[in-house]
Parts: C-alpha cells; sequence; structure tokens
C-alpha cells in the first residue's frame, strides 16, 4: 500500500508540475488575445447579466443560481489555506502570480462555458453539459469525453467530498471541540437534504449559502484590514517587488526565490478559481439562457470572485500581520492572522468559514459527479451515484486521508488535459459564438436610430395611417 500511495505522490507531484501550469496560463494567454480580452471590456457587461431572467428558455436554473453552484465548488479551502500555502512557500510575490493566473483563467472559464451551453442537450433530469459533450460533439473525440467523465467522477468522491467532509471535521473539532463522527453524520444528512433533490434543489441551496458566506468572510476580512490599514501599502509592496525578485529568509519565515513565487501562486490560483479544469461548465450547462456567451460572461465572474477578490482578501489579511514571518504553519496562518487584529473572534471566523467553504464544495461537486456519472452509465446510476457519496462523507470525516488528497489532486489533473485540448481545438467556435454574440448587441443600437427617424417624418406617419385604415388620411 506505501508503494502506491508513494506511486500516486509521485504522479501527482508530475502532473502539477511546471508543463501544467504553463498549459494552463499558456491556454489562458492564447485565449485572451484570441477574444480580445473578453473579460476586460465585457466585465461590467458580465456582471449586469447574473441577475438577468431568461424565462422561456432551455435551462434548469437561473443565470445566478448557475454562478452560485460553480461557486460552492471553487470558493473552499483553497481560498484560506491554499493562499496560506502559496505566501508560506513562494513569499509575497505569490499572490501576483496568483492575480495573473486568475486574470487569464477568466478567459479560459468563459471559454469552457460557452462551449458547454452551445453543446449541451436535454436529458431524462435536466440539462447535460460539460468537456465531456463538447468533446465528443464539437472536437469528435468521443473516447477523450468519456475520459474526462471517469476523471471527474472519481475527483468528486476525494476532493469534492471525503478531503472537504474532513477539513470540515478537523476545523470543528480543534475549535470547538465537537467529534469528527458528530460532524459527520450531521453533514451526511445536511447533504442528503441537499442533493437528493437534484440540480435545482443544489441552485436553490448554493443562492442562499454561498453569498451568505462569500460576502461574511470578505466583511470581516475588511474589517481586519480597515484596523490595519497603515500596513497594506508595505503588503502591496511586497506583493509586487517580490513576484520579480527573491525574498531573503527573516523571523521564522525561510524566504522563497522568484522560481518558488511563481510555481506556488500559478499553482494555487489554479487549484483554487479551477479555470481549466472543466469542473465549472458542467454547472454552466444547466443555466437557463438564450445563448453560450450570456451564460459564459457570467460564468468568468467566477474566477474574479474566487480569486480577484476573495484570495485577495486572504492575502493582505496575512501580509498586513506578522505570523507569515514567524514560522507559523500554513494551516493555521489565515487564522493567526486574523487572530492577530480580532483575538479569539478571529479565530472563530476563519474556522467558521472553512467549515462552510468546505461544505459548499461538497455540494458543487456533488453535482459535477452526477453529470459524469450519467454520461458514463446513464440516468439511472445518478440515484446510485448519491446514495455512495452520502456515504463517503461519513468515511472521509473520520478517517485519515492523505493518500486520497495526492489521489484527487492527480485526478483533478487529469480532468483538465482532456479539457484543455478540447478549448484549443474548439477556439474558432469559441471565437465565432463571441463575435456573432457582440455583433447582435450592437445592432439594435445601430439600426435603431434610422428606424426611429423613419417613423418620426410626417411622410411615414401619413403612410401608416393609410395602411393601417385610419380616417385622418
Amino acid at each position: 500500500m506505501r508503494e502506491i500511495e508513494t506511486l500516486i505522490a509521485t504522479l501527482s507531484g508530475w502532473v502539477w508540475g511546471p508543463p501544467m501550469l504553463a498549459l494552463l496560463v499558456g491556454t489562458g494567454l492564447y485565449l485572451t488575445i484570441l477574444l480580445r480580452g473578453v473579460q476586460f471590456r465585457a466585465l461590467p457587461r458580465a456582471f449586469s447579466l447574473i441577475f438577468a431572467k431568461d424565462h422561456g428558455h432551455d435551462g434548469d436554473i437561473s443565470h445566478f443560481a448557475a454562478l452560485m453552484t460553480a461557486l460552492a465548488a471553487t470558493v473552499g479551502i483553497g481560498n484560506i489555506v491554499g493562499v496560506a500555502t502559496a505566501i508560506t512557500l513562494g513569499g509575497p510575490g505569490a499572490v501576483f502570480w496568483m492575480w495573473l493566473t486568475g486574470l487569464v483563467g477568466m478567459a479560459t472559464k468563459y471559454s469552457e462555458a460557452v462551449l458547454a451551453v452551445k453543446y449541451r442537450e436535454k436529458g431524462e433530469c435536466g440539462m447535460r453539459g460539460g468537456p465531456m459533450y463538447y468533446l465528443a460533439k464539437g472536437a469528435g473525440l468521443p473516447w477523450l469525453g468519456r475520459l474526462f467523465a471517469v476523471f471527474t467522477a472519481l475527483a468528486t468522491f476525494g476532493i469534492g467530498n471525503m478531503t472537504q467532509a474532513n477539513s470540515t471535521a478537523r476545523i470543528l473539532e480543534s475549535t470547538f471541540h465537537i467529534t469528527p463522527l458528530a460532524t459527520g453524520l450531521v453533514l451526511m444528512v445536511l447533504t442528503a437534504l441537499v442533493i437528493l433533490g437534484g440540480v435545482r434543489s443544489i441552485g436553490r441551496f448554493t443562492s442562499l449559502l454561498v453569498p451568505f458566506m462569500i460576502v461574511g468572510y470578505i466583511g470581516a476580512a475588511l474589517v481586519v484590514l480597515v484596523l490595519n490599514a497603515a500596513e497594506i501599502p508595505h503588503a502591496l509592496y511586497l506583493i509586487f517587488y517580490h513576484a520579480f525578485n527573491p525574498i531573503a529568509a527573516g523571523g521564522g519565515f525561510a524566504g522563497a526565490t522568484l522560481a518558488a513565487a511563481m510555481r506556488y501562486g500559478i499553482a494555487r490560483g489554479v487549484f483554487s478559481n479551477e479555470s481549466g479544469l472543466g469542473s465549472a461548465p458542467i454547472a454552466a450547462a444547466a443555466a437557463r439562457t438564450d445563448g453560450p456567451v450570456k451564460q459564459a460572461l457570467v460564468s468568468m465572474t467566477q474566477t474574479f470572485i474566487d480569486t480577484l477578490v476573495v484570495c485577495t482578501m486572504t492575502a493582505l489579511v496575512i501580509l498586513t500581520a506578522n505570523p507569515w514571518m514567524q514560522d507559523v504553519s500554513a494551516g493555521e496562518l489565515t487564522s493567526a492572522s486574523m487572530a492577530e487584529t480580532l483575538g479569539s473572534t478571529g479565530t472563530f471566523i476563519v474556522a467558521l468559514a472553512t467549515a462552510l467553504f468546505a461544505y459548499s464544495t461538497l455540494i458543487g461537486w456533488n453535482y459535477y459527479g452526477e453529470k459524469a456519472v450519467e454520461y458514463l452509465f446513464g440516468p439511472r446510476s445518478i440515484r446510485i451515484y448519491r446514495i455512495f457519496f452520502v456515504a463517503a462523507v461519513i468515511v472521509g470525516a473520520t478517517t485519515s486521508l492523505e493518500f486520497v488528497w495526492n489521489f484527487s489532486d492527480l485526478m483533478n489533473g487529469m480532468m483538465a488535459i482532456p479539457n484543455l485540448i478540447g478549448l484549443l481545438l474548439l477556439s474558432k467556435v469559441i471565437k465565432a459564438e463571441t463575435n456573432r454574440y457582440f455583433k447582435q448587441e450592437s445592432r439594435p443600437e445601430s439600426s435603431a436610430a434610422p428606424e426611429t427617424a423613419a417613423r418620426s417624418s410626417p411622410k411615414a406617419r401619413r403612410s401608416a395611417r393609410a395602411t393601417s385604415g385610419d380616417p385622418r388620411t
């Protein structure tokens, strides 16, 4: 067994090595150039569409609910522990590379959603779509789609279930002295109540939980930053300066090279926002919308919120405090940093946020697993999958999961490979859909003026009255 664990850890380290990170960021950069920076020029439009109501169109849930389901899966312990790990191993400069990953990752997330909606189809259990469908129907590679679905189904039980339950149980045990068994039982019941109702139930639940937990965490972080406002300029200086310069050891900090800043910043950024992994487009495919681009614009705000907002709040809280220079472990760094300003209240807030983030990830990833299993084995397999998924929660809460963590990382990396192949092969389709949407958006404005002028002219009004039989003619 030890040999298998060593093999999995080695494979995971290789998959998430520099070639994969370069491929993920390189794909995002390529799509950014191809789409003429759609994530920058259309960001205001994207936020305005989040609450748009596309009644009468195909889909199971609203734009907002689809976004919240995807955010539920991505806003997790990576936003708290992942950021702390990046700073601990890569120094403050890692935050800059995390931001860069988020900025180009928005184009990747946008592209995934365009393809997910374009190639989705109606099934017995609602809309279904994602990389497996656009790989099969768009790229003509059904075997690669099946491979993606296998990796997704396996990853769901790891990173999407047992590791999240384990993280929740450990934080509640250390902070509130709640036994892992009790946490596991409660989580199992709460998970069953949400997921057994299907995507609509998941959408309603995440629409309530996710905004609450994100706003609550950001609010607490802002309180800390207001109280430490004098330290923010120095924190920003550290981020930008050490993005291109190594940081020497000092205090309890071991120091970090430029290569480490890039590696851990990019790795933790990708791990947090999941841009390129192919998970989020599965939720995007369920959105009620009249076109691929509209939901894609909404979907790209997920990466913005996750990395450029939530991760940034965590990073600034850490860098405006002292514990990061005092050899505090990554797992405790965010809690210790917030506690330095807010005392035990800060510890309580981080513990609660970690538990909620982990639980929301569990709910969101369940939906991804459902659709992967449905693609492989048909709709009847979903009910069986849900039973096993719920049962795995208590297993994760009560056992040690170092092997599962490594296995989950490996499966996540393996998901990304076929998904990135699909994005690159179908990049012309993404560009064509994007151009079509923005041309349609600009057409009414350009044609409205002549039409209005014609209607306002006396000759046009007389002609209209004659045609309608108006007695004034």
